[in-house]
């Protein structure tokens, strides 16, 4: 067995839900690290589409932005703006959402925008960027978020992005045409939508990790699924790339802001 964090195993369990040939939204942080790891690993023909316009790119160090260069750089193609959204997200042609949150609900609602009172917030969030059109319009939409009670609340602050608003039917009656939240992928396991209520439920654990630790790090009473998985262990191969693509982005970035600094 390799050893491993519990960061490392959240970016390689979230890289494994997307397929070859994805047509896949990313989002900063995180999600950008899953979804290039998933491009260097098993997925080597998906699409990574970020915000600013960039279409296909394959950066050889994770972005600190969507206007960071590498992006651009290493892109098939190059679109404004409002054509990504327009034509791209809102057009149906994007496959798969990739995001993160400050805050998630129990359907899968998110906020990235205020914490505390809106009007005094205790912290005020980067906000919504393509966040909420990527939800609405995105086939289907994978967050990864690191769990405790302060991420996973009763109720958020502030709703960004919409789930499935407050449960049941309630998406679909909205109109919005993609199908929400498939799964949501923390350093304790993996949560997906319940068919009916679609209430986020408990159905992976990473090794080593256990029912009560993951309900302690809830905000609302968990649901868990009668038949638990539990998650792969990474092989090394795959950890070997993954370290590999996150020391060749310190040091770049550590090497622009030094460079910055003459």
């Amino acid at each position: 067995m390799s050893e491993y964090t519990n960061d490392e195993l959240m970016a390689i369990e979230a890289a494994r839900g997307l397929r070859d040939g994805d047509v896949c939204f990313v989002g900063i942080g995180l999600p950008s690290t899953a979804a290039n790891l998933a491009r260097l690993t098993h997925a080597p023909n998906i699409v990574l589409v970020y915000e600013s316009g960039t279409i296909g790119t394959r950066p050889d160090v994770l972005p600190l932005s969507i206007g960071d260069g590498e992006l651009a750089e290493t892109a098939d193609a190059v679109v404004s703006v409002p054509e990504i959204f327009a034509y791209w997200l809102q057009g149906g042609r994007i496959d798969v959402g990739f995001l993160g949150a400050a805050q998630i609900d129990r359907y899968g609602n998110l906020n990235t925008t205020v914490i505390g009172d809106y009007a005094k917030p205790k912290t005020r969030l980067p906000g919504a960027g393509g966040a909420p059109e990527i939800a609405t319009s995105a086939k289907e939409v994978l967050l990864i978020v690191k769990q405790d009670r302060r991420t996973f609340v009763e109720r958020l602050d502030f709703v960004t992005t919409a789930g499935y608003l407050t449960g049941g039917d309630s998406r679909a009656k909205s109109g919005a045409p993609g199908a929400g939240p498939t799964r949501v992928i923390t350093n304790l396991g993996v949560m997906e939508p319940d068919p009916f209520t679609k209430e986020l439920t408990l159905v992976q654990l990473h090794p080593g990790v256990e029912v009560e630790q993951v309900r302690a790090a809830t905000g609302w009473d968990l649901k868990v699924a009668k038949e638990l998985r539990r998650t792969p262990e990474p092989s090394p191969q795959t950890l070997a790339v993954l370290r590999d693509l996150l020391a060749r982005t310190k040091a770049a970035h550590a090497a622009q802001a030094h460079s910055g600094c003459h």
